[in-house]
């Protein structure tokens, strides 16, 4: 069987700039990541792509916020079910074109994936993930009594809703995605990190969704973990991880063990919702049986490949 790598896109590889935000813009940055995902199917990868959805979930809940006076609103697991299939969607089209462009004899396909995280994780209880748009403090303020949402300021730019993110525990359908995997098809999964999902207390034969965010970069770890994955493959912005990032000094790194990896983490060296959460998957992946993890931008997936660009972390 060929080795299997799960390939890690962010939900905002999929908009350039604020200038591109509409789904032809969309379908376009899918289009280009796509054809660089083809060209590693086509020497002989088994792939499983996950992707974010951050501002893709925020435009959803927008148009609810928008369309109130009409129509009901979204809940936050619809929203991220919602986004599941319309990215896969364009991810799912976009490898077709490629395949038949290339003559590879492959089929995408997308599952939409819950992901279970813990009732009681202590994320509920502090809610601080920020999602949807920015309002004034009067506004959220209402929301808070109204919708019962948590609320709070969001770096100084304005307020938005808090929401709880969770540790993921265990994914769902994995043994759906793992036959998909031996059936040779590519699978998009766990779009989004998933839609959070825990036991409901009355019934534990019963899944109940929730108003959480997990995130992305953890649960594709995750899903590396139980389908033993060959290689975990993080897709994002930047060409490479580096030291001292947007300072004269800056420095890429090339190369680096589990060991030099906690180190940086544990200098501050990676920022949180940036690459802190990156190495931290990572690490999980290596520390959990994983034997490597490249992190690089999508048009240098090859080059990474055969180490020529990127940054490649092992044991």
């Amino acid at each position: 069987m060929s080795k299997v790598a799960v390939i890690a896109i962010g939900g905002n590889s999929l908009i350039r700039d604020k200038n591109h935000k509409t789904v032809k813009d969309q379908f376009g940055a899918a289009r280009e990541t796509c054809r660089y995902i083809a060209q590693m199917i086509n020497k002989g990868w088994n792939v499983v792509i996950t992707h974010g959805n951050g501002p893709q979930v925020g435009f959803i809940l927008r148009r609810s916020e928008l369309s109130a006076c009409e129509l009901h609103s979204v809940p936050m697991d619809s929203a991220g079910a919602d986004t599941q299939g319309a990215i896969g969607y364009m991810i799912q089209q976009s490898l077709y074109n490629e395949f038949q462009k290339s003559d590879i004899d492959k089929q995408a396909v997308t599952v939409v994936t819950q992901v279970l995280v813990d009732s009681k994780d202590p994320s509920f209880q502090n809610p601080s993930k920020p999602i949807g748009s920015f309002m004034d403090k009067k506004t959220a303020l209402e929301f808070k009594e109204k919708e019962n949402w948590f609320v709070g300021e969001d770096s100084g730019r304005g307020w938005r809703r808090m929401v709880a993110s969770p540790k993921p525990k265990s994914i769902i359908e994995v043994e759906a995605i793992k036959n998909l995997i031996a059936g040779g098809f590519v699978v998009i999964a766990v779009g989004g990190g998933g839609i959070p999902v825990f036991v409901d207390e009355g019934n534990e034969n019963e899944l109940t969704g929730t108003a959480a965010v997990i995130d992305k970069d953890l649960a594709s770890s995750l899903l590396a973990q139980h389908l033993s994955a060959d290689m975990f493959l993080i897709s994002t912005d930047i060409d490479s991880v580096k030291l001292n990032y947007g300072k004269e000094d800056e420095e890429i790194i090339s190369n680096m063990t589990v060991d030099e990896a906690e180190g940086y983490l544990s200098a501050g060296e990676f920022k949180p919702g940036s690459m802190k959460p990156k190495v931290e998957a990572a690490l999980g992946f290596l520390k959990k049986g994983g034997s490597e993890v490249i992190i690089t931008s999508p048009e240098n997936i090859g080059k990474a490949l055969v180490g020529q660009a990127g940054t490649r972390i092992s044991k």
